[in-house]
């Protein structure tokens, strides 16, 4: 005897697939929250004052530093790997 088969909603053209935060995706004891934690309290004041203005905008010294940190606690050294990483893997995002 077979039973009714039922699928999930599945809409290609839905105007969202992923949830609305990233955040969502990521477990409450990830490494990456204390990171995050950790990194929101330091004061990046000293970074800020090295930039000199002009040109294309750059990416916040915060997220570039969370970016290394994370990097480093997971192994991750090379620029381009980081690069890599924060382009695929949801936690360096």
């Amino acid at each position: 005897m077979s039973g009714k088969v039922v699928f999930k909603p599945y809409d290609p053209d839905q105007a969202t697939f992923l949830p609305y935060s990233l955040e969502e995706l990521v477990p409450l004891g990830h490494p990456v929250r204390i990171v995050k934690q950790v990194v929101d309290q330091v004061d990046v004041k000293p970074i800020n004052r090295k930039y000199k203005g002009g040109g294309a905008s750059s990416f916040h010294p915060r997220l570039m530093l969370k970016l290394l940190v994370y990097g480093y606690l997971s192994n991750t050294y090379s620029s381009r790997k980081l690069e890599e990483q924060a382009q695929q893997n949801i936690h360096f995002m």
